[in-house]
């Protein structure tokens, strides 16, 4: 089923919120939609990568926080995760990399732009905590919708 986010924003004008500007499309899949799975990170991204590789995603949305950090935390690798291991898409408040060997990967990657660094020291992320950025409030089992036009969140399914 298509979606598109300016018809929900009509219908649902007042369950939806819509992230700010800057955020862009680098993944292989023109939208997504689903629950989501929220991620802070402090510039590394070794839970990420336990994250998408691990477990399974059920169609599933990963909101990830980095703090707008400048290091790249989903490049080539954790895309391939996220496809094999059935996430619908990632959006990063933040930066990714590799975006060559990702766009024909069908899952859908927002972020604020490129970095062609990661941060190599491993610090600790959390799970399941609120997050706020681009004028959104993301909680764990909202869902996200997401197209073209831009990114909108629920606080409970609408599709």
């Amino acid at each position: 089923m298509t979606i598109f986010t300016a018809d929900l924003c009509d219908e649902y004008s007042e369950k939806v919120q819509v992230l700010g500007a800057g955020y862009k499309n680098y993944g292989g899949a023109d939208s997504c939609q689903g629950e989501i799975i929220t991620i802070k990170l402090d510039k590394n991204n070794a839970d990420l990568v336990s994250l998408l590789r691990d477990e399974e995603g059920h169609g599933k949305i990963v909101v990830v926080d980095v703090d707008q950090e400048y290091f790249a935390v989903v490049g080539e690798n954790l895309m391939k995760f996220a496809h094999k291991n059935n996430y619908a898409g990632i959006v990063v408040n933040g930066y990714i990399r590799d975006t060559f060997q990702i766009k024909d990967i069908p899952v859908a990657l927002y972020a604020l732009d490129t970095c062609p660094r990661k941060s190599i020291p491993v610090t600790s992320g959390e799970r399941k905590l609120p997050l706020s950025f681009g004028g959104v409030n993301f909680t764990q089992g909202s869902y996200l919708y997401a197209d073209t036009d831009g990114i909108i969140v629920t606080a409970e399914k609408i599709l």
